[in-house]
């Protein structure tokens, strides 16, 4: 071999030599670092999860792996508990949080915790933490130490760990596909809710010197973010799904957004109240791009309420159906079940300051057995303005009524403009309500007055309805001024036979003819509005109530009161008479021809 060649076989060897030397020095080196790593690694995740928590809660965890080349760890079998008796003790000395947690997972992954770091400097700076799956439980107890506190550790973390830490920082913490149980102690009996394929970011946790009083951050983080999809809840009475397709939360705006939410019923309209056992209403609810602006984060955790400065929801439906008289008469009253009445029961306190709705179509159906057929009225296009929506004591000795504004069109047609004012603190419900219905063509009502009323409208215009009402659980008090034109009716009857509604020729004529008044204002040029005090059945609806005083002030005006009904049956009755007594003189008649003929007969 020529000396050339041989010299750089030698080098080569030598170089390969060192290189897996080196190798086998970094080798060694990784491996005792990972070995070593381990125990001091486990001693400081449960020593500061210990002391920064005030030793309330401790974890335990059957494996920890390591790996320092690439910075990261993995615990198998997690359990994060807290100790009851610390709880205790801190509630006595009046450090103790309001919401306990219990937390276990197959696996936590911590990556990229840079073993360096925290040797040389005591800083344990770790990129990521990942939560897989975990299975978390929330109790929740309201103290009263706890009122106005700012959402901030009482006592800073770093003062617990600074013996042993410079910083601890965590840049993401990642909760994924969470089973989460909520547990409220502060209401008796409470039934726990449970969530899955709950998605939960923390962002940038920081623990130093300066953390625990940087107000941009609460609990030591820069912001939250929250994400459910496609979610399913059965409701307890098994009547219905809620669904939502898409929920995200972002803690620094404070924004909560809901792609769709639906309340879809079990069973199709006639079946559902079979179901139920009795006539109850049966809701079908669909809304897309629901909005919670400002949501108040820290007083949720920390209490569960619920404050938003604005909501919006927009490009839904609300579709209600009752099977009234179809079914044996519920056993239950609907007293005390008011919109603003099932707010007050609310178990989650709740406050939103404005809520805007735009482009809901709302219809209300009835089957009535009378007609066998289905009555529907529709409020299309409706949009408005929802102002102090709330079930707090404290909010409603400051205000406490909720307004409503509405505009809306009736069957697409007649343009509606009302206002409700509800009283958040009344014992019987009471409320207001007050509108404008604009011209429209009077033909439309037939889809609620046939079926419901049997009354069929033929022709008429109508110029403006205008009204205003106080109701409570009992009825409704008001005045109507209808004004219209042209108006002529028919009255119906339901056919067996013919298996739909026909017309009573006769009584429609003497109705046209003796109670309904063809036009509002008259000859006279005055306009003239009635008063109504309609008495509400303990087992109808908010919509009926509405519906009901509002079609009575309406059949007022055109003249159907209860004195002309009175009226046409004296003149049913009077004529009934009279043809009886034709027919009597007829029958006399016939028997004393037929006597003749048959004494003529005998004669011959």
């Amino acid at each position: 071999m020529p000396d050339t060649n041989r010299n750089r076989y030698k080098a080569f060897k030598w170089i390969s030599g060192i290189l897996l030397g080196i190798f086998i020095v970094l080798a060694g080196l990784t491996w005792f670092l990972n070995v070593k790593s381990r125990p001091i690694l486990t001693d400081r995740i449960k020593t500061l999860l210990y002391k920064s928590t005030d030793s309330l809660y401790t974890i335990s965890f059957t494996k920890i792996s390591t790996n320092v080349v690439t910075g990261n760890a993995t615990l198998q079998n997690v359990k994060i508990r807290p100790d009851t008796n610390r709880f205790k003790q801190l509630i006595s000395l009046k450090r103790a949080p309001n919401n306990l947690y219990s937390i276990s997972l197959k696996k936590l992954v911590v990556k990229r915790f840079h073993p360096l770091t925290l040797y040389r400097e005591k800083k344990l700076q770790v990129e990521e933490v990942v939560f897989d799956k975990p299975e978390v439980t929330m109790v929740n107890r309201q103290f009263p130490f706890n009122e106005g506190r700012a959402p901030r550790p009482i006592k800073s973390p770093y003062d617990i760990i600074s013996k042993n830490l410079k910083e601890f920082s965590i840049k993401t913490i990642r909760f994924k596909d969470v089973s989460f149980k909520y547990i409220n102690k502060n209401v008796p009996n409470s039934l726990p809710f449970d969530i899955d394929d709950l998605n939960i970011t923390l962002t940038d946790l920081l623990v130093d010197s300066t953390s625990a009083d940087d107000p941009s951050r609460f609990y030591l983080l820069k912001d939250i973010t929250i994400n459910l999809n496609n979610y399913v809840y059965r409701t307890p009475d098994k009547m219905y799904d809620i669904k939502l397709d898409q929920l995200d939360f972002r803690a620094t705006t404070g924004k909560l957004r809901v792609n769709s939410f639906a309340l879809v019923p079990l069973y199709d309209e006639m079946k559902f109240g079979k179901v139920a056992g009795y006539p109850r209403e049966r809701f079908d609810i669909g809304m897309r791009n629901i909005i919670l602006n400002r949501i108040d984060l820290p007083l949720y955790i920390s209490k569960q309420e619920l404050w938003a400065k604005e909501m919006a929801v927009s490009n839904g439906f609300i579709s209600v159906f009752n099977q009234n008289g179809a079914l044996k008469k519920p056993q239950e009253s609907k007293i005390g079940k008011f919109p603003h009445q099932l707010l007050q029961r609310l178990k989650a306190p709740i406050l939103v300051q404005k809520i805007q709705l735009k482009d809901i179509n709302v219809t209300y159906s009835v089957f009535n057995h009378e007609s066998n057929q289905r009555g529907r009225i529709s409020f299309e296009n409706t949009s408005g303005i929802i102002k102090n929506a709330t079930n707090l004591d404290n909010i409603k000795a400051i205000n406490p009524i909720m307004e409503v504004k509405l505009n809306t069109y009736l069957f697409g047609q007649g343009k509606l403009d009302v206002n409700f004012n509800f009283n958040l603190t009344a014992k019987d419900g009471e409320f207001s309500y007050n509108g404008v219905l604009h011209n429209f063509n009077a033909r439309v009502l037939n889809q609620i007055t046939k079926p419901l009323g049997l009354v069929r409208i033929n022709r008429g215009n109508v110029d403006k309805l205008k009204f205003s009402f106080k109701a409570n659980d009992f009825g409704a008090k008001g005045r109507v001024a209808f004004s219209y034109y042209d108006l002529s009716v028919a009255l119906m009857k339901n056919d067996p036979e013919k298996d739909h509604l026909v017309t009573r020729g006769f009584l429609s004529f003497l109705a046209n003819a003796l109670i309904i008044k063809s036009e509002n204002p008259g000859a006279d040029g005055k306009l003239n509005a009635v008063d109504v005090d309609y008495s509400r059945p303990s087992n109808t609806s908010f919509f009926n109530l509405i519906w009901k005083s509002l079609f009575t002030g309406i059949k007022y005006s055109i003249g159907i009161t209860e004195e002309k009904q009175k009226e046409v049956r004296q003149h049913i009755a009077r004529f009934k008479a009279m043809r009886a007594s034709h027919n009597l003189r007829v029958k006399k008649r016939l028997e004393r021809r037929l006597q003749r003929q048959r004494e003529q007969n005998e004669k011959r």
